[in-house]
């Protein structure tokens, strides 16, 4: 039996056990299993490793950056985010990935329009370091929006009382890292000037429970594109496979 499984906390409303058990049934994979493994503390990630049939876990709010520190070896994408959120064993060692990245750009893509040059990120967790990198490669300008400024940020930092009509005009795309929104509190969103969206901007929440998140719906209700993180986990699932599987 080979065990995978993902981390992090809460976990009670994870996508990847679902995915993952179809994926199985689907296509007639024997003697693999995969579990969530709600961690209330990074403390507990060494014990996980103990049985020896688990060879894979993915890694979600809030331990991609603080996995960092139990890992043998590194990608390079790793590397250069900070962030991991997929760790393949090897002969003891454990090595971490970022599926993300490529979950996140391919999913963006078909979205795209050449008006779409400049980006705000929501947030400054693991999930905006993928977005932050995905943007870089596509040669798009960003800052990132946040309730707070860090002293050490490599990137411009607004608060979110400080978006203004220029601002919101010029950057027209916004992506929500943050789990506002997230089922059960879908009652809520980020704190944004949505009555300063239009046409021309393109909303991707990286939430997919529900499927139109408030932050969503406000933006459609302004003509803005919108978009889920549901496509996304399903490339990152995908590739996170093919990682334990190589």
């Amino acid at each position: 039996m080979r065990k995978y499984g993902l981390i992090g906390y809460p976990l009670t409303h994870s996508f990847s056990e679902g995915y993952f058990a179809n994926k199985f049934v689907q296509e007639n994979i024997a003697n693999v299993q995969y579990a969530n493994y709600p961690i209330d503390s990074i403390q507990k990630f060494k014990a996980l490793w103990e049985d020896d049939t688990l060879v894979g876990l993915n890694i979600t709010i809030p331990y991609k950056k603080e996995v960092l520190v139990y890992l043998d070896e590194m990608s390079q994408v790793v590397r250069e985010m900070q962030a991991c959120n997929c760790i393949k064993k090897v002969n003891g060692r454990l090595i971490g990935y970022n599926t993300d990245v490529i979950g996140f750009q391919k999913s963006l893509e078909p979205f795209l329009k050449p008006h779409h040059q400049k980006a705000f990120i929501l947030g400054t967790g693991g999930a905006a370091a993928a977005v932050e990198y995905v943007l870089t490669k596509l040669g798009i300008q960003y800052a990132f929006v946040s309730r707070n400024k860090s002293p050490n940020a490599s990137h411009q930092t607004y608060l979110y009382h400080e978006l203004d009509a220029t601002l919101m005009g010029a950057h027209t795309l916004i992506i929500n890292t943050t789990p506002v929104g997230t089922f059960p509190n879908h009652a809520a969103s980020p704190a944004i000037p949505y009555e300063l969206l239009s046409a021309q901007h393109h909303l991707y929440d990286l939430v997919y429970n529900p499927s139109e998140t408030l932050f969503l719906q406000k933006g459609k209700s302004q003509g803005a594109t919108i978009q889920n993180g549901l496509h996304m986990l399903h490339l990152q699932a995908e590739e996170s496979w093919k990682i334990w599987n190589e």
